[in-house]
């Protein structure tokens, strides 16, 4: 049988903030008030949505980034541009936000491949306007933006208008009321920041009191307890691909990269959760944040000689 051509590489626009990461690699996360020697120290350029980015980028997407950075010539945010560069990304929609810095990131990674954050971003780099918005969503076959992007909304619920996929990835708790629900078309959370909105500790209740709010696709990633999602209001789960893990960090921000390239390829939900479980399992099997992604042809050989995974 003659393989099919795969379709042409979907456009993609990622908006969110990006951060520099400074990652520390430890034996075990310290205590409060207590010292600990690092065995490894790495910078890597990260933030949700660029992390994403670089997922897509591999997998065969192409890629439109844009959200706010800090002051031109910062160091940290040349660094980026750099990365964003050397990925394939088209960073020109970047806005740099004068007397700002880029966000920063402090992270611990133990031994088991668990990670410790701690963020810091100026409050002001919420105030960013965007390109104008025709300019954006041209040729753009699926939005990606992180739920603490505001400043995304008016831009979402236009691409939705124009029946452009719009995917939320909500790794923080937000309010029940927040317009991003309605703008959005897949809205794929954490499972901390999905019973934290909605005081649900059970997954598929948790679920359906957002589908109560939202016409939008729900679903929730959970590590290694795999993905759950609703589907014609039944719950549907999928168990994560089993790995050994080194490093969880990025994981979850290479499957929303994924999901969102799935979708944009138009594969059934079921399909794009293989994949982009496939691919964040990869992941999870190097060290290096979201540099560690997996390109397209390793996770088909990943799916190729996986065992399908269980579905309920």
């Amino acid at each position: 049988m003659t393989a099919q051509p795969r379709p042409a590489a979907p456009n993609i626009l990622c908006v969110g903030m990006p951060v520099r990461d400074l990652v520390f690699r430890v034996e075990n996360i310290p205590a409060r008030g207590n010292k600990m020697r690092a065995t490894h120290f790495t910078e890597y350029s990260g933030g949700n949505a660029l992390n994403a980015s670089i997922a897509i980028a591999r997998l065969g997407g192409r890629v439109l980034m844009s959200g706010p950075m800090g002051h031109a010539g910062e160091k940290a945010a040349e660094q980026i541009f750099e990365d964003l560069a050397r990925e394939g990304i088209d960073g020109s929609a970047m806005v740099r936000m004068p007397g700002l810095v880029t966000p920063i990131s402090n992270i611990m990674i133990d031994t088991t491949g668990e990670r410790t954050i701690v963020t810091y971003r100026d409050p002001k780099m919420w105030d960013v306007t965007l390109p104008d918005t025709d300019e954006l969503l041209k040729d753009c076959e699926a939005i990606l933006t992180e739920n603490r992007c505001v400043f995304v909304r008016d831009l979402c619920f236009e691409a939705k208008r124009r029946g452009i996929p719009v995917i939320l990835d909500a790794d923080r708790a937000m309010s029940l009321d927040e317009p991003l629900l309605q703008a959005s078309t897949h809205i794929v959370f954490s499972a901390e920041a999905l019973h934290a909105t909605t005081g649900a500790d059970d997954d598929p209740a948790a679920l359906r009191a957002i589908a109560a709010l939202t016409p939008a696709f729900v679903g929730v990633t959970n590590g290694a307890g795999g993905m759950t999602w609703l589907e014609g209001g039944q719950a549907r789960h999928m168990a994560a691909f089993p790995v050994a893990a080194v490093d969880t960090l990025g994981a979850g921000d290479v499957f929303h990269g994924a999901f969102t390239l799935a979708i944009a390829e138009g594969r059934s939900i079921e399909a794009a959760m293989r994949f982009s479980a496939a691919a964040a399992a990869l992941k999870c099997t190097r060290h290096g944040g979201a540099f560690g992604s997996p390109q397209r042809i390793e996770v088909e050989a990943f799916l190729a000689k996986s065992a399908a995974p269980h579905f309920a």
